[in-house]
């Protein structure tokens, strides 16, 4: 089906781009330290969740984390006393988006004396022109491999984002940031989550409207540019959710 913008422009939602990683107790990505998530039949007297064992249903108890197992959206209710939930945010499901793909650059860390891999300001220098009315932000860091898809990011001290990056982001009043990276902090920053407080001006005055999505996944395929963001979220009272941000491809009408 064809949704017109305008009479110049429609999406075509006949062909979605998923960015999800899904959770998967086989094969799934990973952070934090954390167990894989579990899957367990669930047995009762005679019942038994699984057809395969003879049962009438599958019924299965399901254990995960959404930071650590699958790409999920958090809102500042991840850093406040109080939780506030991702299922109460004023979420605008389309929204226009873009898509940019950037190369961190290597930074000594003097505080933890590590080498780090940082996206910072002049990754988005290039789309101050076209940012405008855009309410997502998508980053695709640099190399991009399927690895992604299933990879443990435990112990790898993973490349984040600079805090430079927010005055930007303020200025063009971003709501929704997407990346493909287990967080936009350092992994071992001794609690301080800068970026994290930073984004949502907390605990000076919470931003309730702002989302950050972590451990999506950009195909190689899709090119950089402006689209349509449908960001799905599962209905967690929680201060974050397992989600499912889809893009539409913006296209011109003939």
């Amino acid at each position: 089906m064809k949704l017109y913008l305008s009479e110049k422009y429609f999406i075509d939602t006949t062909s979605p781009i998923d960015l999800s990683i899904p959770l998967d107790f086989q094969k799934n990505t990973s952070a934090w330290n954390l167990e894989k998530p579990s899957f367990n039949v669930v047995k009762d007297g005679s019942f038994i969740g699984s057809v395969a064992d003879g049962g009438n249903v599958n019924f299965r108890d399901i254990s995960f984390n959404p930071h650590s197992h699958c790409t999920h959206t958090e809102c500042c209710g991840h850093i406040t006393k109080k939780i506030h939930s991702i299922n109460q945010q004023q979420i605008a499901f389309f929204c226009k988006a873009l898509l940019i793909s950037a190369t961190p650059k290597k930074r000594a860390n003097t505080k933890s004396d590590t080498e780090d891999f940082v996206i910072d300001l002049d990754s988005l220098k290039d789309v101050e022109q076209t940012i405008n009315d855009h309410e997502a932000i998508i980053i695709r860091s640099i190399p991009n491999t399927k690895e992604k898809l299933n990879k443990n990011y435990s112990g790898t001290n993973p490349c984040y984002l600079d805090c430079d990056i927010i005055p930007f982001l303020n200025k063009h009043a971003i709501k929704h940031l997407i990346i493909d990276l287990p967080s936009v902090d350092k992994e071992n920053d001794g609690g301080e989550l800068a970026f994290h407080h930073k984004f949502w001006n907390v605990p000076s005055n919470p931003d309730l409207e702002r989302t950050i999505t972590e451990l999506a996944y950009i195909p190689e395929n899709i090119n950089d540019g402006e689209y349509v963001l449908n960001l799905q979220i599962a209905p967690f009272e929680n201060d974050a959710s397992p989600s499912r941000p889809i893009l539409f491809k913006v296209r011109r009408a003939v």
